[in-house]
């Protein structure tokens, strides 16, 4: 067990952790919400009345632990992805998520590639606004120049403002403007997501690209991996010259060697 604190409106709280565990199953598949709904069993009958709160690194597992006890057992149970039936199940007791602002993340990953295939600014339609009127505030994202990286800011989803979330495969507002074909051609672009099982993933992130990838002009060829082995993606990468730029989601992060040797031919 490990014990910390939170403070919260001048209050001290001790917070216990009576256990964790990373959901794996036994294909090696991590985040896996069948894994999750099984542990809570197995500590409800350990700690029983002593669990106040669950919390969840996603939604997906989030909502297998609510569905399999806490729901009947009225322990609020908190998610992380904003996925559709996790915020509708705040309406039935699901403690609350937490939004990734994935309309904006599935944005910025397409927008990155349609600026570098344009030759213009990274930024451009971005912090700066495009020739189509599409711009982002600095209250949505932020840019780390020291990773080169832009961050999509991530929003509390609660009891009160739940209904705004309702629908999580809706395109953000003001990116949401068609490209000019005549300026910004149709090039076609291979993606891929390192496992098609993942609730996130599957049911909020790739609906968004399919809405933007027309918006920017992107015939995008959509691969989904197993989220257990890099060949299982990389087998399906057969002909790159049939495409001008890639976006990869490696199923191990020190796994780019598989691709790039790839690429590189």
């Amino acid at each position: 067990m490990k014990d910390g604190s939170i403070e919260v409106d001048g209050t001290t709280y001790i917070i216990r952790e009576l256990a964790s565990q990373e959901m794996k199953n036994s294909a090696g598949a991590t985040w896996d919400a069948a894994t999750a709904g099984n542990a809570i069993g197995t500590w409800a009958s350990s700690f029983g009345d002593q669990i106040d709160i669950v919390a969840s690194n996603n939604d997906g597992m989030g909502m297998s632990m609510f569905n399999a006890w806490s729901k009947e057992n009225k322990v609020p149970t908190f998610g992380y992805d904003a996925n559709s039936d996790a915020v509708a199940a705040i309406a039935e007791g699901y403690g609350g998520t937490i939004s990734q602002h994935a309309d904006v993340q599935a944005y910025l990953t397409l927008r990155v590639l349609r600026n570098a295939l344009d030759g213009v600014d990274v930024d451009m339609g971005i912090g700066t606004e495009d020739d189509a009127g599409n711009v982002l505030t600095d209250d949505v994202f932020y840019y780390d120049e020291a990773t080169r990286s832009y961050y999509a800011l991530n929003v509390a989803v609660t009891a009160e403002n739940y209904e705004q979330f309702l629908d999580s495969t809706v395109t953000y507002e003001p990116v949401s403007k068609q490209l000019d074909a005549t300026a910004h051609p149709t090039k076609n672009v291979w993606l891929n997501i390192y496992n098609s099982a993942d609730n996130f993933l599957g049911s909020t992130y790739q609906p968004l690209l399919q809405k933007y990838d027309d918006l920017l002009n992107l015939n995008v060829e959509y691969i989904a991996g197993d989220g257990q082995t890099e060949s299982n993606i990389t087998n399906r990468l057969g002909n790159p010259s049939a495409y001008d730029a890639f976006a990869i989601n490696m199923v191990k992060t020190d796994n780019a060697a598989s691709y790039t040797g790839i690429l590189s031919q």
